[in-house]
């Protein structure tokens, strides 16, 4: 197991090649992404699921992207680029919805409505209210 505070090997990234990637280098990857979504670690969840996104021909490859965008979303709502935030929202959500309920053992109808509760009030801010970003109500990737 990954620590959540643990960097990411650096050798890694210059090693890739989804040209090369077998199906061991993407369970790894996968687990690794959804570890760091978890722990809120959003860039580095995105750079695992990009390495699935880039390395996957087929259907399969709208899901991973859906997860880059839902990670890269929280990462921009939690930094404060509420713009950011709010371009990605219909993003993911349009990415991922042909995979429900679930896929890949995550239950996506809860993400779903984890992202929509979180990132709503983004979408939907006034001028005058900032919404902010709350780590205790964070969406998660339940692995059923």
């Amino acid at each position: 197991m990954i620590l959540p505070d643990a960097p990411i090997d650096p050798s890694e990234d210059s090693e890739f090649d989804p040209e090369g990637w077998d199906t061991a280098a993407a369970d790894r990857s996968f687990a690794l992404g959804i570890e760091r979504f978890d722990a809120g670690r959003y860039e580095e969840a995105h750079e695992a699921f990009e390495k699935l996104w880039l390395s996957t021909q087929g259907p399969d490859s709208d899901f991973y992207k859906g997860l880059v965008q839902a990670s890269i979303a929280l990462h921009h709502f939690r930094e404060g680029n509420l713009e950011g935030a709010a371009k990605l929202h219909s993003g993911h959500r349009s990415l991922l919805a042909p995979y429900l309920p679930k896929h890949h053992g995550i239950d996506l109808a809860v993400f779903l409505r984890e992202m929509q509760d979180v990132l709503g009030p983004v979408v939907r801010r006034r001028p005058d209210i900032d919404p902010r970003f709350d780590p205790e109500r964070r969406p998660r990737l339940r692995r059923t």
